[in-house]
């Protein structure tokens, strides 16, 4: 809206850091703010490639980098009390983003045949996306990476049969999460539900995206390789895969060990070897 009637010739390095601290200004988050400097950088380095510009006028060092807030971490623990104090149609919901890795989009897009219940695994193909005016849009995950296989814990085997015979939508491809009318639920509705179950558990603050941080979180504390996480969580960045697997107390203690183990078999070997020459 603010660039918008603007020829391209007209933008500026001025312009555009006038444009910048305008949005700082009005409130908009600082990840928002760099992702649109991000993409107005790559639309004018397209035009500059095209001879329309001289050169790109986005020449803001730093301008384009997020340094988003640490999101909280839930325990085990505190996943299953979620689970248990929510409704129980979306008990399942709860399990599935966390222990799956799964986006909101992600969940609302699950059929029961895409799930292999032998294997404990689930095929991500689609993502629902919400478009203002309450309309719905089925689509493709958005990148490669994002149309996947998931291992998921055994547990998750009952949970998921117990789900599908109580609250699926009936037939082999039916829906996997509906509400009480039979509707996919929508961000919005489900927040309320969401909200209660927060404050039944004083986990008040706690972001729907959080169960999906908590299992990156707790995939990594299991020792997945970066790029293991990269294909469960559906990224094509090394980056984002990074970000999960940040140093924590918990899991120096568990390498700590590790490298006791390791120190004292060689020690028995060192033990075992002296007395085979004396």
């Amino acid at each position: 809206p603010i660039l918008g009637d603007k020829q391209l010739r007209a933008l500026s390095t001025t312009s555009i850091r006038n444009w910048r601290e305008h949005l700082i200004e009005n409130g908009l988050g600082p990840s928002t703010v760099a992702k649109a400097y991000r993409f107005l950088k790559a639309v004018l380095a397209t035009a500059a490639d095209d001879g329309i510009l001289g050169r790109n006028p986005c020449r803001i060092v730093g301008a384009g980098t997020e340094h988003p807030a640490e999101r909280p971490v839930l325990k085990v623990q505190q996943v299953f009390t979620l689970a248990d104090a929510i409704e129980p149609r979306y008990r399942t919901l709860v399990l599935l983003a966390v222990f799956g890795s799964l986006r909101w989009g992600e969940l609302m897009g699950l059929r029961k045949s895409d799930f292999d219940l032998d294997r404990c695994t689930v095929q991500i193909q689609r993502s629902i996306s919400e478009l203002p005016g309450g309309v719905r849009s089925v689509k493709e995950p958005k990148s490669a990476a994002g149309r996947r296989e998931v291992a998921l814990p055994a547990f998750l085997r009952d949970e998921l049969r117990n789900h599908f015979g109580i609250f699926a939508e009936k037939g082999v491809h039916g829906r996997v999460f509906i509400g009480p009318e039979g509707v996919t639920p929508q961000s919005g509705n489900f927040h309320k539900v969401w909200k209660r179950a927060l404050i039944a558990t004083g986990l008040e603050g706690t972001h729907l995206h959080d169960l999906r941080h908590t299992g990156n979180h707790l995939a990594a504390t299991a020792g997945a390789t970066t790029k293991e996480l990269m294909g469960r969580m559906g990224h094509s960045s090394l980056q984002a895969a990074m970000i999960y697997q940040h140093r924590t107390g918990e899991r120096d203690l568990q390498i700590a060990d590790k490298l006791d183990q390791i120190v004292r078999r060689a020690a028995r070997q060192r033990g075992k070897n002296t007395s085979s020459r004396a």
